[in-house]
C-alpha cells in the first residue's frame, strides 16, 4: 500500500466515477462528519458519479439514494442497486435474485442465523435487520461489545458451511443465499445506469474502503484507496488497496476527495 500523496495527478485527474463503503469509510466512530458529506457534495458536484457500496439494508438505501448527494447506491453486499431520478421523482429499484427467491432465502437465513447466535455468545442480530431484504447480519462490533476479529471469521466459516457466502466488514457479518455480490453488481450499475463499461475504463474508477469485504473491489480496481484504518486487518485480506489515506475513516476519505479535486482544477 502506497501513501495517497504518491498517486500521479494524472491518474486522479483521468478519474469518472468514485466508488466507497460507507461503515468506517465515510463515517468515522460510528457516525457521519460533515467533513466526508460535504467531500460527496462537491466530487459530485464537478461531475464524478459518486455511488456507495454498502452491506447496509434496503430501508437505508432507500433514504440515501433519496436524500444524499450520490448517483445511486450498491447494497446489502451487491444484492440491488437503487437509483433515484430527480426529474421523473422514481425510484430505480434493481435486485439479483426474483422475489420468490428472495423470500425463500430470507426463511432460510433466518433459521441459521438464530443457530449461529446460540453457537457464538456475545453476537446479536444487526439492529438494522428489520430493513433488509436479501441478507442477514450479525452484529460482533457495532452494537455488542467488540469481539475478536477471529471470531468473526469463525462466523463467516460458520454461514459458509450451510452454504451460504459470507463476508465480514468492521461490524458486522453478512450473510446470504444467492450468487451477487459487490463487484457483479457494481459493474451492472455503472453500464446500465452510466454507460461506463469497467472492464475497459477500471483505471478510471476508484473505489475507497477500509475492511476485508472491500477486497474484491481493491482487486479489480487499480486505482483503489484504503482508509487509515484498514491498516489491522492487512494480514488477513488476499488483496489490499494500492493506496493508503493518512486519516482514518470519514476524514480519510475528505483526504482522497481533495486529492481528487485538486488533480481536476489545479
Amino acid at each position: 500500500m502506497l501513501p495517497l500523496a504518491s498517486c500521479p495527478p494524472s491518474e486522479l485527474r483521468a478519474v469518472k466515477a468514485i466508488l466507497t463503503d460507507i461503515d468506517d469509510t465515510l463515517t468515522l466512530h460510528g457516525r457521519l462528519p460533515a467533513i466526508a458529506y460535504r467531500a460527496l457534495e462537491d466530487l459530485r458536484r464537478t461531475g464524478l458519479v459518486v455511488i456507495p457500496i454498502t452491506g447496509r439494508p434496503a430501508g437505508w438505501c432507500d433514504h440515501i439514494a433519496r436524500m444524499w448527494p450520490v448517483d445511486g447506491i450498491v447494497g446489502e453486499n451487491g444484492a440491488f442497486y437503487f437509483r433515484y431520478d430527480d426529474k421523473s421523482r422514481k425510484m430505480q429499484r434493481v435486485y439479483g435474485q426474483p422475489a420468490e427467491e428472495r423470500l425463500a432465502n430470507s426463511a432460510r437465513l433466518e433459521k441459521l442465523g438464530a443457530r449461529i447466535l446460540t453457537e457464538f455468545p456475545g453476537t446479536a442480530i444487526a439492529s438494522d435487520q428489520a430493513y433488509r431484504e436479501i441478507d442477514i447480519a450479525i452484529d460482533f462490533c457495532e452494537d455488542v461489545p467488540a469481539l475478536p476479529l477471529a471470531t468473526a471469521e469463525r462466523i463467516r466459516q460458520a454461514f459458509e458451511a450451510e452454504g451460504a457466502v459470507a463476508k465480514v466488514s468492521s461490524i458486522h457479518v453478512n450473510a446470504w443465499f444467492g450468487h451477487h455480490d459487490k463487484l457483479t453488481m457494481t459493474r451492472r450499475m455503472l453500464k446500465e445506469c452510466f454507460g461506463i463499461d469497467t472492464e475497459r475504463e477500471k483505471q478510471h474508477i476508484v473505489y475507497a474502503g477500509d475492511s476485508p469485504n472491500d477486497a474484491p473491489m481493491f482487486a479489480f480496481f487499480p486505482n483503489s484507496v484504503g482508509v487509515a484504518n484498514v491498516m489491522p486487518y492487512k494480514e488477513i485480506m488476499a488483496h489490499l488497496p494500492r493506496y493508503v489515506t493518512k486519516a482514518e475513516g470519514g476524514e480519510g476519505f475528505a483526504e482522497l476527495a481533495r486529492a481528487l479535486l485538486e488533480a481536476r482544477h489545479g
